[in-house]
């Protein structure tokens, strides 16, 4: 099997960046992954791509196999995952094309399988325990510093913190679920970061959310609302920013070895009942 040092969730296309790239699948106790994963080189750092909806974004958020994608990361070596995503702004000053890297998250998804400690018999016989895993802060702090420092002098000042809430999808809020939302202090809405970020928890790997605003809430705005063309044309017009703070992120993080932060401490004390990958 093939490894990599850091993977990057999303950005279909992204991986057409990367030198020698080669396309492998991985199969995994939960099923097929996302998509193939993409391996590369950039800036001197072994990375693997996944595109989270697959390469045709034919896969809506409420069915992404999001444990088998955390899973296959890890099984060609991942240990540090970014994840780009597109959100809707619940602030007036966070509107189109505003750069959020979250420290915060709410669960309000409804239907998805989050946890790979379920008690469930995996193919090989082994059966996972019931684990409790830490979550009080759901993002890694060392990445998101790089991210910040990533995004900085690029006359797009990223905002530092905030609480993205994952609602369940594949439609967009109402005007009085994004105006609770907003209300309850909440900065921006999205439909993929859970379970993905508590995923890659329990894979003990150091995982990273970078929120690029693509619309203002349906409640934050007047007029018609978010539309899924408005979100495309905002994200079009900074997908190249956004490539840039990425790549030089994947640049700055620590190396795998050198990793002490929460992330790696997850399981301390627990015995998971299961080998990871």
């Amino acid at each position: 099997m093939a490894n990599a040092e850091i993977g990057v969730i999303g950005g279909s296309g992204f991986y057409s960046f990367l030198e020698d790239v080669s396309e492998i699948q991985v199969e995994t106790p939960y099923g097929p992954p996302s998509d193939s994963l993409y391996l590369g080189e950039l800036a001197g750092r072994t990375v693997a791509f996944l595109p989270r909806h697959g390469r045709s974004h034919t896969v809506p958020p409420h069915k992404i196999n999001y444990r088998a994608n955390l899973w296959a990361l890890r099984s060609v070596g991942v240990r540090q995952v970014l994840g780009p995503c597109a959100v809707g702004g619940l602030r007036p000053e966070y509107g189109p094309g505003t750069l959020l890297v979250p420290d915060q998250l709410v669960d309000r998804t409804k239907s998805r399988a989050q946890t790979y400690f379920d008690g469930e018999p995996l193919p090989d016989g082994s059966v996972p325990n019931v684990v409790h895993t830490t979550f009080a802060d759901p993002y890694c702090p060392v990445g998101r510093e790089v991210a910040l420092a990533a995004a900085r002098g690029r006359e797009w000042e990223p905002v530092d913190g905030g609480t993205m809430v994952v609602i369940e999808g594949p439609r967009f809020s109402t005007r009085a679920e994004s105006r609770w939302h907003a209300a309850a202090g909440w900065s921006v809405v999205g439909m993929t970061g859970h379970p993905e970020a508590v995923l890659a928890r329990e894979m003990g790997l150091c995982y990273t959310s970078m929120a690029l605003v693509t619309d203002l809430d349906a409640g934050a705005e007047t007029g018609e609302g978010v539309s899924h063309t408005e979100v495309l044309k905002v994200f079009g017009e900074n997908v190249g920013r956004l490539r840039e703070v990425l790549f030089d992120a994947v640049a700055a993080l620590p190396p795998t070895e050198s990793r002490a932060c929460l992330c790696t401490h997850a399981h301390d004390g627990w015995d998971l009942g299961i080998e990871l990958p």
